[in-house]
């Protein structure tokens, strides 16, 4: 079940409040709701999500889109894509909420249309978000590439409940082309810790690595991360991990929180159909405790955030 009750979820009209590309391929677009959709999605926690419907969405003209994406643009868009958000917040009686998506099919594509007064339709919130346990006091939170939507959200959310809670950021990417960031702070900004704006608004110190190396830690996040663990040594159990990112990344934090023996909880990246559980096209296997059999669970709506040591990688 939903953290959010079903009667506070349902189908609602978002206007557009505002449109910002961020660099070649990312986009940020802010979306405001008035009752009752704006009580609904208030309290919305980070890592659920909404499926929005981009059917009626007109095209860019033909120079504005990607050249390997001029085939796939023409497809019908039949179904609702699914967004998280990397930040929610209320103003009076209406509910603002940021999402942070990137340019990579026919759906997307139709998103980059959207402007100021326009209108689309919105279900959610959706699935289960991250959960904050009693007794922390540091949080490690992960991303890579567009992950790092919904721990930007979380940021804020521990921020503003739990200051008691001391968070450290990472976010990789394979370029420095591919990190979804407005732009890098300044030298003085960056050698105090605070990397990335996004975070730096909130206090958060953070730290930039990409596989190539042309910004920041040269090599995987997840490499980065363990560096850091074994340089900053604290109880184990006063840490929690947050990651969301791709699979391969997800398998890697998996391993070293178990390594480390750290509490991790994993935002995991599915196509989701429907995002309400009927068409169980997202499932992902997990263990059973306390025994060798798995079953499979629907990461619309068992998710999209699992405990990392239920989850089953075959990578």
């Amino acid at each position: 079940m939903s953290n959010q009750t079903k009667a506070n979820k349902g189908v609602f009209e978002a206007i557009i409040s505002g449109h910002k590309r961020i660099g070649e391929q990312f986009h940020r677009l802010s979306l405001q709701l008035e009752e009752p959709g704006a009580k609904a999605f208030v309290d919305t926690k980070p890592g659920q999500f909404a499926q929005l419907d981009l059917a009626d969405t007109a095209l860019p003209p033909k120079a504005q889109i990607p050249e390997q994406l001029w085939d796939a643009a023409q497809r019908k868009i039949l179904l609702r894509r699914p967004f998280s958000f990397c930040s929610v917040s209320a103003k009076g009686q209406k509910t603002f909420m940021d999402i942070l998506y990137s340019v990579v099919g026919p759906a997307t594509v139709r998103m980059t249309t959207l402007s100021a007064g326009d209108s689309i339709t919105v279900i959610g919130p959706l699935g289960n978000g991250f959960r904050i346990p009693v007794g922390k006091k540091r949080a490690l939170l992960v991303s890579g590439g567009m992950g790092v939507g919904p721990l930007m959200h979380l940021a804020k959310v521990l921020t503003d409940k739990r200051p008691d809670i001391e968070i450290f950021a990472f976010a990789g990417a394979k370029t420095a082309k591919k990190l979804p960031y407005e732009k890098p702070l300044d030298e003085i900004s960056q050698q105090l810790g605070f990397t990335i704006a996004e975070f730096a608004r909130y206090g958060v110190c953070s730290q930039v690595a990409t596989d190539d190396g042309s910004a920041g830690y040269n090599g995987f996040v997840t490499n980065c991360v363990e560096e850091w663990i074994g340089q900053n040594s604290s109880n184990a159990g006063d840490t929690i991990i947050y990651s969301c990112g791709p699979e391969k990344m997800l398998a890697g934090m998996a391993k070293i929180a178990q390594k480390h023996n750290i509490e991790c909880q994993l935002s995991m990246e599915q196509m989701m159909a429907c995002g309400i559980g009927i068409c169980q096209s997202c499932a992902v296997e997990c263990k059973v405790p306390e025994s060798g059999e798995t079953v499979y669970k629907m990461c619309c709506t068992d998710g999209p955030v699992f405990d990392s040591r239920e989850v089953v990688f075959k990578l």
